[in-house]
């Protein structure tokens, strides 16, 4: 996997609802159709569960509920972006992961103060790519310590 390269940034480019995310590609290991996911009861409301990847029992978060937004179907465009948080693999569930890109630094900009329904602590930043807008996601604010330490539980 290509690391950051000081002046760009590899990103993978993933949609929930009508916006375009980003996350770095070296805190992304894999992107996984949806599979079976096991219910795991008294976890909060954007855990779905469990999943059993290659012999790794790994939680699955819904982005969607994550965010505040309204759950969506599963389909054939559903993915599970695996990532790397706080020392543990999470999955997160998207609509769909459409492009993995070359980012020049320079293109990155301040999260503005509204970025639709994203929390403004979510942002890293915002992401002008050829007439293309991407909210740059900061994985290490998307969850607690405390909803880290629930995960840890759940991946028991």
């Amino acid at each position: 996997m290509i690391e950051d390269s000081g002046t760009h940034v590899k990103v993978i480019v993933f949609q929930i609802k009508d916006e375009e995310y980003a996350v770095p590609v070296h805190q992304a290991g894999s992107i996984e159709r949806v599979m079976p996911i096991t219910r795991v009861p008294k976890t909060a409301s954007f855990v779905e569960g469990v999943i059993n990847l290659r012999g790794v029992v790994t939680p699955i978060i819904d982005l969607r509920k994550r965010f505040g937004l309204e759950g969506s179907k599963l389909d054939d465009t559903t993915r599970i972006i695996i990532v790397s948080m706080e020392e543990m693999d999470v999955g997160l569930i998207v609509d769909g992961a459409n492009d993995v890109l070359d980012i020049a630094e320079e293109d990155i900009q301040p999260p503005p103060e509204v970025v639709g329904m994203v929390k403004e602590e979510y942002i890293r930043g915002v992401i002008n790519s050829n007439q293309r807008l991407l909210i740059l996601l900061n994985l290490e604010n998307v969850l607690s310590q405390d909803e880290v330490k629930e995960l840890h539980e759940v991946e028991r």
